[in-house]
């Protein structure tokens, strides 16, 4: 499935380590390992600018049963069309993996997934990034998603279904749309992981998250409070602060 353009629960950020150990390090499809392996935000200028790369793949790989919602991904791309810069055009493919047979994953084992399953890295003018849907929990049960590479993030497929779209419950699409956008957010370098603050609105109380309670970067949308945060009839969206933020380091 492919997608082209022209023009939580709880969703956590793990910072991986610019010092590769050797179980990361190996990509089965790349010879340039270490591009990939490097922390959350490091990334973002290439991302929101054009001047190295001017198109975006973002390769989504599921286990089976837990497909991404085709509208969720709609409004990433739609955000990342409104946010970066690349006239080159945003694509999104998707693709079924072998189920890893584990009732949970903690943050090596999703590396080692994404080690042996990536196929798309950049290319010339194109970066990639890579998002992988999971039917197991992860360590922290109530972890919806995680953004733990330069160009990798993971969500929690299962815990995703569990906690959307039955009577009562958020839809599927916005629940994942906002774990989606949260985490690439994070890629992007927001909060202050990347994209240099333009002005102090930082939560430092809640890591790398905007004191705004509005914004979709705000620390509810990883508390058991995500559903409050959801119930609005607008999904969230970036507030003033985040979007100077991606403006001044090169994006829209």
């Amino acid at each position: 499935m492919k997608r082209f353009l022209t023009a939580i629960g709880w969703i956590t950020v793990a910072f991986a380590t610019s010092t590769c150990s050797k179980k990361d390090l190996p990509f089965a499809n790349s010879r340039d390992a270490a591009s990939y392996n490097r922390p959350v935000g490091a990334a973002a200028k290439d991302l929101l600018n054009s001047n190295t790369f001017s198109s975006l793949l973002v390769e989504v790989q599921y286990i089976s049963g837990y497909a991404p919602d085709p509208a969720a991904l709609d409004q990433l791309q739609q955000f990342l069309a409104s946010r970066t810069n690349k006239p080159g055009g945003i694509t999104i493919t998707t693709r079924a993996i072998e189920d890893p047979g584990s009732t949970t994953l903690s943050l090596s084992q999703i590396r080692e997934l994404e080690n042996r399953n990536r196929t798309a890295f950049n290319n010339n003018t194109r970066l990639s990034l890579y998002i992988l849907y999971s039917n197991s929990d992860y360590t922290d049960a109530g972890t919806l998603g995680i953004a733990y590479r330069n160009t990798s993030a993971a969500l929690m497929g299962k815990k995703i279904h569990e906690n959307s779209g039955s009577f009562g419950q958020v839809s599927r699409t916005k629940l994942e749309a906002t774990v989606l956008e949260h985490e690439v957010g994070h890629l992007l370098g927001l909060v202050d992981l990347g994209s240099p603050m333009q002005s102090a609105h930082k939560d430092a109380s809640h890591g790398n998250h905007c004191k705004d309670n509005q914004c979709l970067m705000f620390y509810a949308s990883e508390t058991t409070d995500v559903f409050g945060f959801l119930s609005r009839t607008n999904p969230p969206a970036l507030d003033a602060g985040c979007l100077a933020d991606l403006k001044a380091n090169g994006g829209k």
